[in-house]
Formats: C-alpha cells, sequence, structure tokens
C-alpha cells in the first residue's frame, strides 16, 4: 500500500495485530515508511528513538489533526472524529487540516 498526499508517496503498512499495533516505530532507528491504525484515535511515542509526525482522520481520510516533529514519550489522548491515525518519517509531507489522504492499495 501507499499514503499520498500532494503527490508525495511513501509504503504504508496497516498495523492489524495486537502485537504490530502494540509496537508501531518502538525501538525503531531508521523510520523510512507509514504506519496506519484503523480504528484509532489516540497514540504514545513511547520507546521511540525518532521523532514522527502523526496524522489523524476521519472514516473519509479528511486529515482533522496533524502532530509535526512529535518527539518521544508523548501521548496524544482521544480525538472526536478520529477513525484513523497515521505514523510518518518526520516532516515528510506537508500537511494541511482539512484536505484528504490518501491509500493507493
Amino acid at each position: 500500500m501507499k499514503l499520498i498526499f500532494n503527490d508525495k508517496e511513501i509504503d504504508l503498512i496497516e498495523c492489524e495485530s495486537f502485537y504490530r499495533r502494540l509496537k508501531g516505530f518502538m525501538f525503531t532507528k531508521n523510520i523510512n515508511i507509514a504506519l496506519l491504525f484503523d480504528k484509532c484515535n489516540s497514540i504514545h511515542t513511547f520507546f521511540m528513538k525518532k521523532n514522527i509526525d502523526v496524522i489523524m482522520c476521519d472514516k473519509d481520510d479528511n486529515i482533522l489533526y496533524y502532530y509535526k516533529n512529535l518527539g518521544k514519550n508523548k501521548v496524544i489522548l482521544p480525538k472526536k472524529g478520529v477513525k484513523k491515525v497515521f505514523e510518518t518519517p518526520s516532516e515528510y509531507f506537508d500537511i494541511k487540516i482539512g484536505k484528504k489522504i490518501i491509500i493507493k492499495k
């Protein structure tokens, strides 16, 4: 899968298992893909080695919240209306709230 915004794309992995959802990018030194957490509205960055960007979307992939260059040991509490969370390398996309992000399968 690919995650696309403004003609820029990155490989996307959907975190479906309990273990994969729990681990996310924890302990990862080289972040060069994006992760999708479906049916999710909050995240943490405990045990992260690198900063990430967090994109939170509704069920139609409209961007509701964007956290740029989020450091380790942070918690984003549940957000109303959020159904999907994407974690990407820090400052990979130039995200705009209210725009739509594209998932290409």
